[in-house]
């Protein structure tokens, strides 16, 4: 945990189910602090082939247990049918819980993990 009130912990989880706990400058967009910590949340062919966090490739979806709702339609959409989160689009406002999907490109739904 952290006590600088800046800052905000993120526990991340891998797909191996290693977790990672990150101290995250509020504000900041979860996939550009993931991608910094060295917790992508690209698949390996969407690595370097991606929208660059402009919420239009949806390749760095995560799943967020108790993250914030979701407020870009495409975001709200992946919550709404059961699909990882787009991390380029999640502001860390808050202590959270991301899990990393393990993916070929994108993530499949709920149900189908």
């Amino acid at each position: 945990m952290t006590d600088d009130p800046d800052t905000v912990t993120v526990v991340v989880t891998a797909p191996d189910g290693e977790r990672h706990e990150l101290a995250v400058e509020r504000g900041r967009f979860l996939r550009d602090a993931l991608c910094e910590a060295g917790l992508s949340p690209y698949a390996a062919a969407t690595e370097r082939l991606n929208c660059g966090g402009r919420g239009l490739c949806a390749t760095c979806g995560v799943r967020l247990p108790d993250g914030p709702p979701p407020d870009h339609p495409h975001d709200r959409l992946a919550a709404r049918f059961g699909y990882p989160r787009l991390s380029c689009q999640v502001a860390v406002d808050r202590p959270m819980r991301v899990e990393l999907v393990d993916k070929r490109v994108w993530g499949g739904r709920e149900d189908d993990e």
